[in-house]
């Protein structure tokens, strides 16, 4: 079953990259504006996000591949884990531990995929996670183990998703993100209805994390990713972390330190870089990735 074709530039896709990234970094402050069991949240988010699928999908077209549903079970792994990280442990560390990401794609894109890693490419995530670590060193810490240990599973998980959802190739991306978030409802169902009721504010921020920070900006990822490399798909959604630290500045007036100043610059740099690297280089094409119809 084929549906309509879409071809975009790799220019493209990498601001569709980076919209998801925008919309990815409200989960912090709403998160915490939601006082249930961090598995409910998810639960609820991803039933939400279930909805804005079907509205995008309509006809979902499901081909039983492992790629299909490893990337789904990936991703409902990758949206859980990442709740849990936040609420028992720092944000910071959360949203960190779940970077490690691109570091799991490097290792294992040539084999995987067949995609090549360059010099440039190892050199990007060198400077990338060490930026991160400068960036958070002031709130990185080691108490609250158990959440940290879920914000590295976040990030073990990411990197199979955007392995697995790039292996789909000419396949149905979207529905294995349709089937993650159908997965992550029911694996917290039971606890779902053991929660308290809500305010219309903890609902409100149910409800903007299931539309404008699950939704559509993981239908954003899924249409982008075809046209980019995997590392390319984790590298430069990277600046979420970035911005979760520039609401709180906006919102709470909090003023980072220098040492976070350092690190974002580095990040920031990196990734920019890396993005125009093809365009400076006259190689406007990825050598790993050709175009195809979505």
């Amino acid at each position: 079953m084929k549906r309509k074709q879409l071809s975009l530039s790799r220019g493209k896709a990498v601001m569709l990259l980076v919209a998801a990234a925008v919309m990815w970094s409200s989960a912090g402050i709403l998160i915490k504006l939601v006082p249930w069991h961090p598995l409910a949240i998810a639960g609820v988010r991803s039933a939400i996000a279930v909805a804005v699928f079907l509205i995008i999908i309509k006809k979902p077209v499901w081909n039983g591949s492992y790629e299909q549903l490893g990337a789904a079970v990936a991703y409902a792994v990758t949206v859980i884990t990442l709740v849990m990280a936040t609420k028992m442990t720092t944000a910071a560390n959360a949203i960190v531990l779940q970077y490690t990401a691109p570091v799991y794609v490097a290792l294992f894109s040539a084999w995987f995929l067949k995609e090549r890693i360059t010099p440039a490419d190892w050199l990007t995530v060198f400077f990338v996670m060490g930026g991160i670590i400068l960036f958070f060193l002031d709130e990185l810490t080691t108490g609250n183990m158990i959440g940290n240990i879920y914000g590295i599973l976040s990030g073990i998980s990411f990197g199979a998703f955007a392995l697995l959802l790039r292996k789909q190739k000419g396949g149905f991306p979207l529905e294995s993100v349709l089937l993650g978030n159908l997965l992550a409802f029911l694996v917290s169902i039971f606890t779902v209805i053991r929660q308290p009721s809500l305010e219309a504010s903890g609902w409100a921020a149910l409800i903007a994390l299931g539309i404008f920070q699950l939704g559509i900006p993981y239908a954003l990822y899924c249409i982008a990713i075809k046209y980019v490399s995997a590392l390319d798909a984790v590298l430069i959604p990277v600046i979420e972390p970035l911005l979760n630290p520039l609401w709180v500045f906006i919102f709470l007036a909090e003023v980072p330190g220098p040492r976070a100043l350092y690190g974002g610059i580095i990040v920031l740099c990196a990734v920019t870089v890396r993005c125009l690297l093809p365009v400076l280089t006259g190689k406007t094409g990825n050598s790993a990735v050709k175009k195809r119809k979505v």
